[in-house]
Parts: C-alpha cells; structure tokens; sequence
C-alpha cells in the first residue's frame, strides 16, 4: 500500500466531482471560450471545477496551500502544496475533443508526491506516486522500446518545439522515431505511461502543466527531466520516455 494511501483515495473523490461538473459542458455548443492575458482560452468549466476542487481541499486539508491555474495561489508555503490544472487541453474541449483531462499534483515541501490525470470522457484515472502508477486502479509500465526507430513520438502543440526550441533538432527526433502525434497534453503522458507511448515532449510548461506527471511517470519505472535533461522542477520544459530512449532523446534534442 502507498504510504500516500489517504491523498490517493482524495484524489479519486477529486476526480468523481470535478469530472461531472466538466462533462455538464463538454459537446455544449453554446459554452463561451475567452482568451486570458496569456491568450490561453478558459471556460466556465474551467473555472468551475477548479472552485469545486479548492472548496473539496479546504474542507478537508485546511492547512494545505493550494495553486491553480484558474484562481491563484493560496497558502503557498505550507508543507503540503496541491497543484490544479482543472481542464488541461482547453482547446480540446471547446471543440469536443475528448483528450482533455484534470490534473491534480500533491506536493510535500516542494517535491511532487503524488499525481492525478483523469479523463472525464474517456473513463480514464491515472495516479501515481513516484513508486507506482495505476491506470483506473491497475498497474501499469512504460513500454520496454529500445529504439528510436520503433518508438511512438507525441507532443502537445506541433508547432511548439521548433518555436521554443529549434527547428532543426527537432526536425532530427522527428524523422528518426517510427511516428510521430499530437495526441498531447495530459493524455499524452497517460499514454506514455500506460505503455502505448515512447517519447513525450513538451518544450513549455507550466508548474500545473506537469508536475503531477513527475510522481506518475516515474512510478511507471520511466524518466522525467526538462530539455536539457536535468530536474524538471529546473526550468519549464519536459521529456519524457522510459529510461534506455530517454538518453537518446536528450542527447539527439542537444547536440
């Protein structure tokens, strides 16, 4: 049993509730979409579920500091942090696509402990714990692929990575793998993670973003750094895979 037993069935509650309220609006013709400061779009839904998960935290863990997309940070500095990105893949969800998700990260002095991704549409709960990560409460791996030429290459944003980072080193890691999607943003690492993926990359994110992915992919037996392959708590990049291509993802993304 995961010595984060408690927090683990929480974020099963977290999942239940916050997953009716966003599917009340998925498919809804009439939702409004506005554009942030950041010009990244949020939704009712959005706001919704991160006041419902906020209220259920408060009630239960009074004394633990919250930091959400939506709304804020509050109680920063507490020893327990929980992270909330409530519909992460907003642009899929306007337009009814169904690989958005929720995800949640609880941190404990700083270091993410345990991560949640649910996917309200696809009956889809990942949660891992840095030891261990269950898919709809089995336990899953990554996958044991060796090569780059086999490998299955994902990311968020396909325009991303040569904008942020380069075009022709991108350009390299996408013609050496097997195939390569934009079946990204949450969904992505559960894919990964669950063994149907090799390669995730994300060359910017957010602390809400992927923070909640480093407890689930490592508990998966994969690894997890920012671009240049150091900590991703370092910077605001990811890479992901397992841990024999991860090497070699680091090493062709930075020559």
């Amino acid at each position: 049993m995961s010595k984060y037993a408690d927090y683990i069935e929480f974020m099963k509650l977290l999942a239940v509730k916050s997953g009716a309220t966003i599917l009340k609006y998925y498919g809804d013709t009439a939702l409004e979409t506005e554009l942030k400061e950041d010009m990244t779009p949020v939704t009712a839904a959005d706001r919704e579920a991160e006041q419902m998960i906020r209220k259920l935290i408060k009630n239960r863990f009074p004394d633990h500091g919250i930091i959400g997309e939506e709304y804020g940070t509050e109680n920063e500095n507490a020893d327990f942090v929980w992270l909330i990105d409530p519909i992460d893949g907003t642009k899929s969800f306007t337009v009814a696509v169904p690989l958005y998700g929720t995800v949640v990260c609880l941190r404990y002095k700083g270091l993410p402990v345990v991560g949640m991704i649910h996917q309200p549409n696809l009956n889809l709960l990942m949660i891992g714990d840095g030891s261990t990560t269950w898919l709809n409460d089995v336990e899953v791996k990554v996958r044991k692929c060796a090569k780059l030429e086999d490998a299955i290459l994902l990311t968020s944003d396909p325009l991303n990575p040569a904008r942020y980072k380069g075009e022709l080193k991108w350009n390299k890691l996408i013609q050496k793998v097997k195939t390569y999607r934009t079946w990204g943003d949450c969904f992505g690492y559960l894919r990964l993670a669950s063994g149907w993926a090799d390669i995730m990359v994300d060359p910017i994110v957010e602390p809400w973003d992927f923070q909640a992915m480093i407890p689930i992919i490592k508990g998966a037996g994969g690894s997890i750094t920012n671009w240049e392959g150091s900590d991703p708590l370092n910077g605001n990049s990811v890479v992901a895979s397992n841990k024999v291509l991860h090497r070699k993802v680091i090493e062709l993304l930075n020559d």
